[in-house]
């Protein structure tokens, strides 16, 4: 038995900000600032009282039209995202709700800008158990209640958004081979730390970074984590159809491409028009190229993520 996309989703809020406009809202910063060292021009916001669980349920219908099934056909649920709605329960639990599905299995993934790629990876194995036959991936975030706006160095970057795909039981093969891994010694590099406690924040509630740390460590571990499933795969790099990357940041995705030796023809790319939306940005950018046709059926693609923990993965599948 094996795991199969049969169908993708996505959902981007309305709010469109430019870097302009971030300019204007007193961001000491400029869009050739931007460009020159993100390639992001542009990013979407989240609405006052918008959830991540409201951006999933979007995504997510989308993804169950294009696979062409009843929602009650999923038995597994997985979210990834850093930003739930609440501490509890999970947001997978309250789309679960909204999609009136109740009794399959659904939980949330917490692997920061990795976590679609690490849901993926195990809700195939799910499938491939046996246990479950069709599995409602997502990955959701609105970063931008976490992120601090006098930081430039942070708040440029990211936006909300979600994707979501259906992976179903198939005779045929889908994903052909993932690898997942984490070094919690480098949470320091990436990290929002702070907590609440007894009714207050304890810490600092707002994302944290290292920029160059993290460019010299994602470009490293992308490679090789790449590498490491298409040799699981027994299978090259020259083969493959598509590269869809986490979309951090143009810089690490063209190192990224360059050290397995495709050309940037071959790498989707949204980071410009989407900016950096964490684990919503792989199935962001893997539904925004299926639906205008790049990405078609029997493709080889890769999918990999870099992430605060610091997290890592990828996942070779045949669409």
């Amino acid at each position: 038995m094996h795991a199969r996309i049969t169908g993708t989703g996505s959902c981007l809020p309305p709010t469109v900000v430019s870097n302009d406009d971030l300019v204007a809202r007193g961001v000491d910063t400029s869009d050739q600032w931007i460009v020159e060292r993100t390639g992001i021009r542009y990013r979407h916001l989240a609405e006052d009282g918008q959830k991540t669980s409201d951006l999933a349920l979007a995504a997510s219908l989308k993804a169950i039209e294009a696979a062409g099934i009843e929602a009650a056909k999923i038995d597994l649920i997985i979210l990834a995202t850093s930003t739930p709605d609440y501490i509890f329960p999970s947001s997978a639990c309250l789309l679960q709700s909204r999609l009136g599905i109740g009794g399959a299995a659904a939980f949330d993934v917490q692997a920061v800008c990795s976590g679609f790629a690490y849901a993926l990876a195990i809700a195939e194995k799910f499938i491939r158990s046996g246990s479950h036959r069709c599995a409602l991936v997502v990955g959701a975030e609105v970063f931008s209640r976490i992120l601090d706006w006098n930081d430039r160095g942070t708040c440029v970057l990211f936006g909300d958004g979600a994707g979501a795909v259906i992976l179903e039981a198939s005779q045929e093969p889908g994903i052909l081979a993932s690898a997942l891994h984490a070094d919690g010694a480098q949470h320091g590099i990436l990290e929002v730390p702070g907590n609440v406690c007894g009714g207050r924040v304890i810490g600092e509630p707002f994302v944290r970074m290292d920029g160059p740390a993290v460019f010299k460590y994602a470009v490293r571990v992308l490679a090789e984590v790449a590498q490491e499933v298409l040799d699981g795969a027994g299978m090259d790099a020259a083969a493959l159809d598509w590269l869809v990357p986490h979309q951090a940041n143009i810089r690490i995705i063209q190192s990224t491409a360059k050290k397995l030796g495709l050309p940037m023809e071959k790498v989707v790319t949204t980071v410009d028009r989407h900016g950096n939306t964490s684990a919503a940005s792989i199935p962001l950018a893997l539904d925004t190229a299926v639906r205008d046709g790049r990405i078609r059926r029997g493709d080889l693609l890769m999918l990999e993520g870099v992430g605060g923990g610091f997290t890592w993965g990828a996942v070779l599948l045949r669409f």
